[in-house]
């Protein structure tokens, strides 16, 4: 890997925990969401999780054309990732804030990679990120909808 790439290939393993962490979260959400908008939270979330599952691999696999290795352990997620687990199973409308949340922290750490791959001349990694804040604004934006 060179040098002058290393705080991108940082910025995109937090990209990566987060997406990932945000995935599993959405996935246990969709399998958990019960009361009035069962069938349409259970929808979206499916569609965003699946989302996400695309999108971490290719993440990973642009960690890896940067010659690094991608990281794919709970412990190496947990030691990068931003966006927090959850635990327990709240009720629809928190489960819809706790993903509104999540998704503008996954904006912010795409947002990161753009910054750190533009200094490094890295127009695959930037064009990623900004791919990436694009879905996730887009779906913060779908979830708030619902708290309306």
């Amino acid at each position: 890997m060179r040098r002058d790439r290393t705080a991108a290939v940082e910025t995109l393993e937090v990209l990566l925990a987060d997406s990932y962490t945000l995935y599993l979260k959405t996935q246990s959400y969709h399998w958990n969401v019960t009361g009035p908008m069962f069938t349409t939270l259970h929808t979206l979330f499916e569609t965003e999780y699946t989302e996400l599952a695309l999108a971490v691999d290719e993440i990973a696999e642009r960690i890896r054309a940067l010659g690094a290795p991608a990281p794919g352990s709970y412990s190496q997620f947990l030691e990068r990732a931003t966006v927090q687990e959850d635990r327990g199973v709240p009720v629809a409308t928190d489960m819809i804030r706790n993903l509104v949340e999540d998704q503008e922290t996954v904006a912010a750490s795409a947002r990161a990679v753009v910054e750190a791959a533009q200094a490094a001349g890295d127009d695959a990694s930037v064009d990623l990120g900004v791919r990436r804040i694009e879905a996730h604004e887009k779906n913060a934006w779908m979830l708030r909808s619902h708290l309306e």
